[in-house]
């Protein structure tokens, strides 16, 4: 119990500027709590170093006098040391394939791992997230995206002047930006041809709450999910239309005779089949939110984007932003992971390629997986903001007793998935996928 808490540097992503504990954070644990913040020095991180050392930070690259290490996201095999708890997106709950090494490593290291993703309170609900600008951003992105394959088309609109999220020094520059489209297409309209132009978001948790916060700065009027086909009557080319997807729109019982029940999806989605291909055709944008494992049917595959794509009818859809990015998850056609320099890719659902861009036949892909990285610093701030209620009692705890005595908040032990090489009960699960 060293009352010390170490920040590493952000090294998986050259694009990756976010932290977990800001300078304005460091300050006040150390003035408050008594706690010494440790910061490896990093040229990338929005907040300069210099920020740190007047918060009264200590800066250092070796970080091995705290036995807590905080970052964002998953951290090199080599840097795992014994006794030493590490809280981080670690990306391993599902028994993702790629990140085994990495937790069979803080096995093997007799290290702690903590991940953010599993702190939540008594009703499930997370606690600490970045959910809210990644919305943000993909939302941003996903607009700049749609006005850039418009562009491509030959069709002229004001979403053409929208930047990637990145290229904003501020939440409030792009909100203002966006804004200024929205302007111009309830004065002056959308092209003929292009109305309705429909934005469906599939979900309605904290990804989808920044998605459709970007929206509103956007002339746009929600609409059911069950309206979409009739909207081609009479459509108005002075706003964006947007309807919100959720479960019962996503599936529907295999069994005839059944009538769909939330709880009963989520405990057996294999009784559910998909529903979404009926309204995939009437929109123009799909920006994916929702959580998906392989347990559940997927929103759009690409025998769906065959069928849509291979006739000689125009497509209304044009870009699907998928802010949840799992790799050919929900969105099948999500075959790969991008970075903020090159964060879009055409997906030709004829032969299954992709083509860097928005120039080719079949929808643009946004697949950012950082996506929250692009606004750093207003992602960070809040981070951090929601973070600093458990620092204190992480940097007091004593991990060197068993873990059934171990002395944390109860939300910090639920999201503790190794103890001290060990995983605890609620995640011997993994032991199966670290055998695979």
């Amino acid at each position: 119990m060293t009352n010390t808490i170490g920040v590493r540097r952000e090294t998986k992503s050259p694009w990756e500027r976010r932290t977990a504990i800001t300078p304005a954070l460091a300050r006040k644990l150390a003035s408050e709590s008594g706690l010494e913040i440790l910061v490896q020095p990093s040229a990338r991180r929005v907040f300069p170093d210099n920020d740190y050392v007047r918060a009264g930070a200590r800066l250092t690259g070796d970080l091995s006098e705290a036995e807590v290490i905080v970052g964002v996201k998953e951290m090199p095999l080599e840097i795992f040391q014994a006794d030493t708890a590490y809280v981080f997106f670690s990306h391993v709950i599902k028994g993702q394939p790629y990140n085994m090494p990495m937790l069979a490593r803080i096995l093997e290291r007799g290290s702690t791992l903590i991940d953010y993703e599993t702190i939540v309170d008594d009703e499930g609900r997370r606690l600490i997230f970045f959910g809210r600008y990644a919305g943000l951003a993909g939302m941003i992105d996903t607009l700049w995206a749609l006005g850039q394959r418009l562009k491509y088309e030959g069709i002229t609109t004001p979403l053409a002047k929208i930047e990637q999220a990145i290229g904003y020094s501020s939440l409030d520059e792009a909100k203002a930006a966006i804004r200024k489209a929205g302007e111009k297409i309830a004065s002056n309209g959308l092209p003929d041809g292009l109305p309705p132009l429909v934005i469906g978001i599939s979900g309605y948790g904290n990804v989808a709450a920044g998605a459709r916060e970007i929206l509103a700065e956007l002339p746009t009027r929600e609409i059911d999910p069950s309206a979409l086909e009739s909207l081609d009557d009479e459509p108005s080319p002075h706003c964006l239309y947007q309807t919100t997807f959720r479960e019962e729109h996503l599936v529907e019982p295999a069994d005839p005779g059944a009538a769909f029940e939330l709880q009963d999806y989520y405990d057996h989605p294999e009784k559910y089949r998909s529903i979404f291909d009926g309204y995939v055709p009437h929109l123009t944008v799909l920006v994916n939110c929702i959580y998906w494992d392989e347990r559940y049917p997927r929103l759009v595959t690409n025998e769906q984007l065959r069928d849509l794509y291979g006739g000689p009818e125009p497509r209304r859809l044009r870009v699907i932003g998928d802010i949840s990015c799992d790799i050919e998850g929900a969105i099948e056609c999500t075959v790969k992971s991008t970075e903020p320099a090159d964060p879009i890719y055409v997906y030709d659902p004829e032969d299954g390629s992709v083509t860097s861009g928005v120039e080719g036949n079949g929808p643009v892909v946004l697949a950012v997986e950082i996506l929250p990285s692009e606004l750093p610093r207003e992602a960070s701030e809040e981070f951090s903001s929601a973070l600093a209620h458990f620092l204190p009692a992480l940097a007091a705890a004593d991990f060197t007793v068993s873990f059934d005595e171990l002395d944390l908040p109860p939300e910090l032990k639920r999201a503790t998935i190794v103890y001290r090489g060990t995983l605890t009960p609620d995640y011997a699960h993994l032991e199966e996928y670290l055998e695979k």
